[in-house]
């Protein structure tokens, strides 16, 4: 196969479940994640010391390594006024010179010695309001449209930062995370268009076209 685009691993980054204060309780979450150095090892579902604290809604084949782009990460920064840095968004791999929030999925990437699928956006839960501070920050990210990518381990391996991240295929039908994000999460009129990706995990996909035929009843 040949190599569409390349890019560069800026960050691996790793994170456990950990007891954080919301409100008047607290919850259990692996949304802090931190740089490591050196080659890290990608096996079934997660890289080495990295895991979730909830897996009915997060980890899994269709969520096993998330990435985002640097490039949104210093989009962020301006907006807030603030830095933010490697992982901040609970992303596994920080990347530079490949546009993830526009991958397309089911498009492949090797990286280091692994294969990686895209498999769907991030949908933001309240815990990405945790990790920002801000409860109100889940409706800015939705409308960013910036939201990164989860990927399936097609085959496992393992990713150090300055990998080369090479898009080694990508299909035709041309619907990238960002447009099954704003699908799901606020212009149901592309959830048609969005659920042409027959990559997309089953349940997701089932779920949007049902959606998209009670909308045309």
């Amino acid at each position: 196969m040949a190599t569409r685009d390349a890019g560069t691993v800026e960050a691996v980054n790793v994170g456990e479940p950990r007891e954080v204060q919301a409100g008047d309780h607290t919850v259990w979450t692996a949304i802090w994640k931190h740089p490591v150095d050196g080659r890290v090892a990608l096996r079934g579902v997660n890289l080495d010391g990295d895991d979730q604290a909830d897996r009915t809604v997060h980890g899994g084949p269709d969520k096993a390594v998330y990435a985002y782009d640097a490039a949104d990460t210093a989009w962020w920064e301006a907006e807030l006024g603030r830095s933010l840095g490697p992982g901040a968004f609970g992303e596994n791999l920080t990347v530079a010179g490949v546009p993830v929030s526009e991958a397309v999925i089911g498009e492949r990437w090797a990286v280091g010695s692994t294969l990686l699928e895209v498999a769907q956006p991030r949908l933001p839960c309240f815990k990405l309001g945790l990790r920002m501070g801000d409860p109100r920050f889940l409706k800015r990210f939705a409308q960013a449209a910036r939201p990164g990518a989860y990927l399936r381990v097609v085959r496992e391996g393992d990713i150090g930062a300055g990998d080369a991240v090479q898009v080694l295929s990508r299909p035709p039908h041309g619907v990238t995370s960002a447009l099954v994000s704003r699908a799901i999460l606020g212009e149901p009129e592309l959830l048609d268009a969005a659920a042409a990706a027959p990559e997309l995990p089953g349940e997701l996909r089932a779920w949007m076209l049902e959606r998209a035929m009670g909308r045309g009843r």
